[in-house]
């Protein structure tokens, strides 16, 4: 029993190590970054939904067959999509898995759906969130 709990520690612990320096407290501050965008969504604050975006240009947003890239660019493709509270609904993320990397780099994949009238979208996302300074922040965003 002893062994095959040292085995189970062993496996546990590897994936981790090579994951470098990401901690379980880094993983929780991402959590909160998604937490804090959910919260902007639902009260209609759309800069606020961004802060969980890098702000440069390298920030990539895919949907369907659109690339777009920079955080600017990002934030005008959501104030003209959802440019009245009715079309932004009420967000919620759900089936969130984050997985270290190595590095500043943690790999975030889940489902978002919005209620709203008269429809209720919803879909998965995958995103790139890294370490910037000292912040956690998306700089990849693929939804679908």
């Amino acid at each position: 029993m002893k062994r095959a709990a040292a085995a189970l520690a062993l496996l546990i612990a590897l994936p981790l190590a090579a994951a470098g320096h990401v901690t379980a407290e880094d993983l929780t501050e991402i959590r909160g970054v998604l937490d804090a965008q959910e919260k902007a969504w639902n009260r209609g604050d759309l800069r606020g939904y961004m802060n969980g975006y890098a702000r440069g240009a390298d920030t990539t947003f895919v949907s369907g067959d659109s690339i777009i890239r920079g955080w600017q660019t990002v934030l005008d493709r959501y104030t003209k999509k959802y440019d009245t509270r009715a079309k932004m609904g009420t967000l919620a993320y759900s089936d969130v898995a984050l997985l270290p990397l190595g590095g500043d780099d943690v790999f975030v994949t889940g489902a978002w759906a919005l209620a709203r009238q008269p429809d209720n979208p919803h879909g998965r996302f995958t995103l790139l969130v890294r370490r910037v300074g000292k912040q956690w922040r998306i700089v990849y965003d693929h939804s679908s």
